[in-house]
């Protein structure tokens, strides 16, 4: 079975990783005791994804896929967007409670996740893209997820990501839906 490499630490999104990439071997960098962390100074998803997976395939030597995604907002011109994480300069908490502030009296409150995935094995590169649609509730709704999930209200799913079980979210998600792209490109490459 073919071995790839996934950048990431976080057990969850290994674990759809995994669950998507059923043909391969997927690794963590923990598996390969890698430590190193990537420096995200790209201007779009796909810049920083396919910096993460170039570094990881520089250090493993094994075919990489590395993600990057957040929240777009049309109200505040696509922010956090890139920034998502990073967005308040605290955690998940003030990231939330920033936004929630900037769109205060905001009625066009539309929004959607992006994840751009990149594929690099020191030849080629293969990426996809994956969005979901909704947008920015006015509070808080839900203790499930992370990050911005107790406020963006999926269309697809008629509640908030945060009220979503992790099966539902997965079906939707914008990790999901690059995750099958990418999946696709693989199988036809």
């Amino acid at each position: 079975m073919k071995e790839i490499v996934v950048a990431s630490h976080n057990a969850g999104k290994l674990a759809e990783f995994r669950a998507m990439l059923s043909d391969y071997t997927v690794l963590s960098p923990k598996d390969l005791n890698i430590t190193t962390d990537v420096e995200e100074t790209g201007d779009t998803f796909y810049d920083n994804a396919l910096l993460k997976a170039r570094a990881l395939f520089e250090i493993s030597g094994r075919p990489s896929i590395a993600d990057d995604s957040g929240l777009c907002v049309d109200a505040l011109n696509g922010a956090p967007g890139v920034f998502s994480a990073r967005y308040s300069g605290g955690g998940d908490a003030e990231n939330i409670d920033k936004l929630l502030n900037d769109l205060d009296g905001v009625k066009d409150r539309t929004a959607h996740f992006e994840c751009c995935i990149v594929y690099y094995d020191g030849k080629d590169i293969i990426s996809a893209t994956g969005k979901a649609y909704g947008y920015i509730t006015d509070k808080r709704m839900g203790n499930g997820g992370f990050g911005y999930d107790p406020v963006f209200f999926s269309d697809d799913l008629g509640k908030t990501f945060g009220q979503a079980s992790e099966h539902e979210k997965n079906i939707v998600s914008h990790r999901a839906r690059a995750l099958q792209a990418l999946k696709d490109s693989l199988l036809l490459g």
